[in-house]
């Protein structure tokens, strides 16, 4: 779940590519067609599940990761605390499937990336 957001840093296998005047990273999402990873959501038999559950985008570059450990640390915590929790095992223990709001749906999906179908807006 935090794949887009490490996808940012240098640590990620992704290029780097200049547009406009903005740097970003290649970014797919799991379930994207390059990801072509169909065996994990196939169900078996005679029809394989071929459908495409991510996009293939840009992200804004955020340099290494090592440079934003602090904050990245820090955002963790503040989820645990959200949820009530100061440790691990206690997040664990304490963490709970809940229905969100369409917005939180809204928020959950690609969101605060550049589509490559469109990307030529920058060139």
């Amino acid at each position: 779940m935090m794949g887009r957001y490490f996808a940012r840093f240098d640590e990620s296998p992704t290029r780097v590519v200049r547009k406009g005047n903005n740097y970003l990273k290649e970014y797919w999402g799991e379930g994207s067609n390059r990801a072509r990873n169909w065996q994990r959501y196939d169900m078996g038999g005679d029809k394989k599940l071929s459908f495409e559950e991510g996009v293939d985008s840009y992200i804004p570059y955020a340099g290494r990761l090592k440079d934003n450990l602090e904050i990245t640390v820090a955002k963790i915590k503040s989820t645990m605390c959200n949820c009530g929790s100061i440790t691990i095992p206690e997040f664990h223990e304490k963490a709970r499937l809940v229905l969100v709001s369409d917005v939180s749906i809204s928020e959950g999906s690609a969101h605060d990336v550049i589509l490559k179908e469109i990307d030529n807006q920058f060139n």
